[in-house]
């Protein structure tokens, strides 16, 4: 049977742009993890994987014009929108060769022998080693930044791990064509091509999460698709780590004190948020807690009033249209439901953006209503009016982990009085990371960002954002009593890397 055929498809029309690959087959997927794996070596020197990672970002940005048109062609998401997170991107891979050079991540600590302690300690030296070949799953709505140069192919690169990429089928053009930017970069520093392997189709990403070269995953998407992948892989008969970002509601809780202060702000900085990139963000606020009242009313109504003004927009594909039309759909018709904006079909391949409305006692319980707790991907967000505090916190109580929660305070409330303090300490079991008076959407590239939370939101505690995400791809490795001869670099006494480390109890930069 022959392969089947990879096509571009431009999302504003529905039609094939151009057939840029084949899916996989099995055999192909083994050669490129092999050619993955025979690239570990050249890796292995910092200097070298730094310059990689620099080069590749210059590369990006050489062909920024070209690949900011080929992946608008495919998502629709519009020139300025690629250009910065194009730019995002690039700056996330030069973060990544700073933090190889510094040396940090690999968390060197030496103990010399002491025979006085209890139980007397052996000479000790510990550090971290890259895990092997990364399968790298890219997600829809982010073609540059969660995709084949996106963050889990840094952080793994940067670790000294090689990669084969699972290309999303919504950016197939783009993604074959950033693939060719790193391989070139890579080749420039002597580092073989396969370093990143780039693999199209549904069952080659399941036959790369079961390759037994493959030592980790990353995967951002679907609960749905994730879980399986997840289950696959910890199904192998030598299990592997799993960091996948699958699904999040992101809470908001709007207190009675912020709303009576700073209605119209509050309403009209949700709608931007839940609306931005026609809601296709993993961090889109998707269920916001809004207190009965006046203050509650005219929040309301200044959300209605700024979604109502919002164009109609393009998603991704049409198969999200699809759900999302359907989706939209099945929430309205529930009990004691509206729909102050209508969301919903837009035009031929466009949707409309709006927002539901219910009480939230009616999700403070199981029942029918529980549809609205399940992210909805697209324009969409439901405001549940509370009454009470105790009826806002039954409804967060039933949520599952969330990439986000965020908090609307009054001045008062933020400055410590009354219950901001309690406020945050109850949502922060809720997700990675807690706002306060701000929205999700935006997640700073930063050493201190969190981008994962509890289940289903991530499947491990690590974030996919920041420096710390190159933890993923490690694993620590403790040598006892081993001659000074036989060690690697990073652990000889006179420290010859120059490497910052933690050297009989004393920090050492």
């Amino acid at each position: 049977m022959a392969a089947a055929p990879v096509w571009s498809v431009d999302p504003r029309t529905g039609k094939q742009r151009e057939q840029v690959a084949v899916e996989a087959t099995a055999q192909e997927v083994d050669a490129a993890v092999r050619a993955a794996e025979g690239a570990r070596e050249a890796l292995a020197d910092r200097a070298v994987r730094a310059a990689f990672l620099r080069s590749a970002a210059a590369g990006l940005e050489a062909a920024r014009d070209a690949l900011v048109e080929t992946a608008d062609a495919e998502t629709a998401l519009g020139q300025v929108r690629l250009s910065g997170e194009l730019a995002r991107t690039v700056y996330q891979l030069r973060a990544f060769a700073d933090i190889v050079d510094e040396g940090a991540f690999l968390d060197v600590v030496i103990d010399h022998p002491d025979a006085t302690a209890t139980p007397p300690v052996p000479d000790l030296r510990r550090y971290k080693v890259p895990l092997g070949v990364v399968a790298v799953y890219s997600a829809s709505n982010f073609p540059f930044a969660f995709s084949v140069a996106g963050g889990d192919t840094a952080s793994a690169l940067a670790a000294g791990c090689p990669v084969v990429v699972k290309s999303h089928p919504d950016h197939p053009a783009l993604s074959e064509r950033v693939a060719e930017v790193l391989r070139r970069a890579a080749a420039g520093h002597g580092i073989p091509e396969g370093v990143v392997g780039l693999v199209h189709g549904f069952q080659a990403g399941i036959e790369l999460v079961k390759h037994p070269l493959v030592a980790a995953a990353g995967f951002t998407g679907s609960i749905r698709g994730g879980r399986a992948l997840f289950d696959a892989a910890a199904a192998r008969p030598v299990p592997i780590p799993f960091h996948g970002e699958l699904g999040s509601l992101n809470p908001v809780l709007v207190t009675e004190a912020a709303a009576a202060e700073r209605a119209e702000e509050i309403g009209g900085g949700l709608a931007g948020s839940m609306t931005l990139g026609v809601g296709q963000f993993c961090v889109k606020p998707g269920l916001v807690l809004v207190p009965l009242g006046a203050g509650g009313d005219q929040l309301v109504k200044s959300l209605a009033d700024a979604v109502a003004g919002t164009d109609a927009g393009v998603l991704l594909d049409h198969r999200m249209r699809d759900n999302f039309i359907a989706g939209v759909a099945e929430r309205v018709q529930l009990p004691d439901v509206d729909a102050p904006v209508t969301p919903g079909e837009g035009g031929e391949h466009t949707v409309s953006a709006g927002f539901l409305t219910v009480p939230a006692a009616k999700l403070a319980e199981e029942g029918e209503h529980d549809l609205l707790l399940e992210e909805c991907f697209g324009p969409v967000t439901v405001v549940a009016r509370y009454a009470e505090e105790q009826e806002a916190k039954a409804v967060l109580s039933r949520l599952p982990g969330n990439l986000t929660a965020t908090v609307q305070l009054s001045s008062q409330e933020a400055a410590g009085q009354g219950r901001g303090p309690e406020l945050l300490a109850e949502l922060t079991p809720l997700a990675g990371r807690v706002l306060v008076n701000g929205w999700p959407t935006g997640v700073a590239v930063a050493p201190a960002q969190h981008h994962g939370g509890p289940y289903p939101a991530t499947t491990s505690t690590s974030t996919s954002v920041g420096g710390t995400a190159i933890e993923r791809w490690l694993r620590p490795v403790v040598y006892q009593n081993a001659p000074e001869a036989l060690l690697p670099a990073e652990l000889k006494d006179d420290n010859p890397l120059g490497l910052p480390r933690r050297f009989n109890g004393r920090l050492e930069r």
